[in-house]
């Protein structure tokens, strides 16, 4: 039997379900390492988000990097190093040929969508990858060049480049007064009363798949209603309470988990996705 488990402020919450047969190769160790990709990720469009554009072009001395600097050099290293796991980056325009002291004095609306552009290509290049294939080379770069590339290390070289720029990034954020992303409190959540009928119409069975991240496998959600408030019991696990944040959101208060339901045209519930870990599940309703 596999478990999930999340320890916060003392609680276990536990995923468990019954033996699992793959059909499919398992990727535990190429999903370990887009697992930290996403954290590193997240916390750099979180961070270069935060800062104000006035500041982009702060550096602590003049031989260090700018934030404007930093944000186009992980553009490009992520297209760089995620092209060695076979995917060619397309779509490419005169403003890439740019240098990078120029890309550097681009709008902070600009280098930051180039940023999040550049870790979806990244994502979708990571999740292409087996276990199986993190010592075979793969030829990469133009054709007849010739190149080749050994995805575990393109991988080491993708998280801890990762790593070790938002660790830069958040010193020059603690020197000009804002808090990284990663010393911030959790965010505060307010609960708000809504009707049973409001509450009723999300009462079923959903089905949540296996987790993308660390091999967790899928199990099923039941909520429930009682006494006006909704409830959510993984199969043969424990009930926690469902507080609402939305019409929509609810929180989990033993854990950093939430819940969005979601719904059709009509107004019919469809599904939820539960957001746990800077991962985003969607499970579909079943009953």
């Amino acid at each position: 039997m596999r478990h999930f488990r999340l320890v916060a402020a003392g609680v276990v919450i536990s995923f468990i379900a019954g033996p699992v047969t793959p059909a499919v190769a398992q990727n535990d160790v190429v999903m370990s390492f887009k697992f930290f990709a996403v954290q590193y990720g997240a916390r750099l469009v979180a961070a270069f988000d935060s800062i104000p554009a006035s500041r982009y072009s702060y550096r602590p001395t003049p031989a260090q990097q700018s934030i404007g600097f930093i944000a186009q050099h992980l553009e490009a290293a992520n297209y760089g190093l995620c092209e060695r796991l076979g995917v060619a980056r397309g779509n490419r325009s005169p403003k890439d040929a740019a240098p990078d002291t120029v890309k550097a004095a681009w709008p902070k609306d600009t280098l930051v969508a180039r940023l999040r552009a550049s870790l979806a290509f990244c994502d979708s290049a990571v999740s292409r990858l087996t276990d199986s294939q993190l010592n075979q080379p793969i030829a990469y770069g133009p054709p007849g060049s010739n190149l080749k590339a050994v995805p575990s290390r393109t991988l080491l070289g993708v998280v801890t480049d990762l790593a070790e720029h938002y660790s830069q990034l958040a010193s020059y954020m603690r020197l000009i007064g804002v808090t990284p992303p990663s010393g911030l409190p959790p965010k505060a959540r307010h609960a708000i009363d809504l009707p049973a009928t409001t509450l009723a119409k999300y009462v079923g069975s959903y089905d949540l798949p296996p987790s993308a991240f660390q091999g967790s496998p899928g199990v099923r959600l039941d909520v429930a209603l009682r006494d006006g408030a909704l409830y959510v019991t993984p199969a043969n696990q424990p009930t926690a309470r469902l507080w609402a944040e939305s019409v929509h959101d609810f929180f989990v208060k033993e854990a950093d988990i939430q819940v969005t339901f979601t719904e059709d045209a009509g107004g019919v519930i469809t599904g939820l996705v539960v957001h746990q870990n800077g991962e985003d599940r969607p499970a579909r309703k079943i009953r």
